[in-house]
């Protein structure tokens, strides 16, 4: 129903709503005003400001402290460290420490500086006009102005504790994400020409768990061997493995070509790394009469009677071999690590 329908003598009179009886405001959008600014305990007493400066510094310190748990955390504490954290449970000490530090030394930086906003820092809100995108020489003077004006109010110059300690927490807080560029990998060093053989290490059977003797290898028989004292319960015997896997091959002297591998080899024993040097597959397809070995990945072949060369197939090398021998109790043994590096990939590495 409209005012036109309503009955003339039913509307509110001029007078009426001069009395209340109706009141419409003239303009519902106008802009009420910013309300009466109230001093804080800190602007009239130097006494609390003071205190506040030294709750600021003290959490900013914090931060730096946390910052320091956190790098002496990760260098010292072992990965696989277990602790009992009530109600938690059993958990990663590594992990635990990590996370309570640096979630410290975070907190203390925000609350530090959320703490000095609120106390220290000037409240006294500032109505300012919207004005059009493009920014006149005015407009910057006034940023510029307003930049100085806040440095001012932050009394960051007046408060040199809490200027230092923020500083110092800053400074710190990055080195937790440099710190963690350690997982990026171990540097190598020398442990991509080196594995688990060495000079007297016995060649262990890996299918009976038991020294070789050469008459276990027989003519054309294709074994597979590890090193003395790598037992799968050890931490890092996948990584091992990976580099010690031994294909022990019986040949016929007369039939070996490679004079090198003759004079390594024993009674026609030789030793070879079962490691493809393509992409590091397994390799254990092998042919009694051509004495050709075959990954069967991407079928790259070698000739074990020959070095082990690349006969067919994208590796770029032969296969490394194992010096071997038998010591005084008639065991096969090592004479020494691999003389060149086991795998694929080192090779692009230098």
């Amino acid at each position: 129903m409209s005012s036109q329908d309503i009955p003339e003598e039913n509307l509110p009179s001029a007078q009426d709503a001069h009395h209340g009886a109706v009141t419409v405001a003239d303009d519902p959008f106008a802009d009420p005003g910013l309300p009466a600014h109230k001093p804080r305990i800190q602007d009239i007493d130097e006494r609390a400001a003071r205190r506040s400066e030294r709750t600021v510094a003290l959490l900013f310190t914090v931060s730096m402290l946390a910052t320091i748990g956190f790098i002496a955390s990760y260098v010292t504490i072992p990965v696989d460290k277990i602790v009992y954290i009530f109600p938690v449970g059993h958990v990663s000490g590594l992990n635990f420490a990590l996370g309570l530090t640096l979630g410290v030394a975070l907190f203390c930086i925000g609350a530090g500086a959320v703490h000095w906003a609120r106390t220290l820092m000037s409240d006294v809100e500032v109505a300012d006009d919207r004005h059009p995108i493009e920014a006149s020489p005015e407009v910057r003077a006034k940023v510029m102005q307003d930049f100085k004006d806040g440095a001012d109010e932050s009394v960051i110059a007046r408060r040199p504790l809490i200027r230092n300690t923020l500083l110092g927490a800053m400074a710190l807080v990055p080195l937790s994400g440099v710190m963690l560029l350690r997982d990026l990998g171990p540097l190598p060093e020398e442990k991509l020409r080196n594995t688990a053989w060495s000079k007297g290490k016995l060649l262990i059977n890996q299918n009976t768990q038991e020294p070789l003797r050469p008459e276990d290898v027989a003519v054309g028989s294709l074994t597979f061997a590890a090193p003395e004292g790598l037992e799968e319960e050890q931490e890092d015997y996948q990584q091992q493995i990976a580099k010690a896997a031994l294909m022990i091959v019986r040949i016929l002297p007369e039939d070996i070509k490679d004079k090198r591998e003759l004079a390594w080899s024993h009674d026609g024993i030789v030793a070879f790394s079962k490691i493809c040097t393509h992409v590091g597959c397994p390799i254990s397809l092998y042919e009694q009469q051509t004495h050709h070995v075959l990954c069967p990945c991407h079928q790259s072949t070698f000739d074990l009677s020959d070095g082990a060369r690349v006969i067919f197939g994208p590796a770029g090398h032969a296969l490394p071999q194992l010096r071997i021998g038998v010591n005084d109790e008639g065991f096969l043994e090592a004479l020494g690590d691999f003389e060149e590096p086991v795998g694929p990939a080192f090779w692009e590495r230098g």
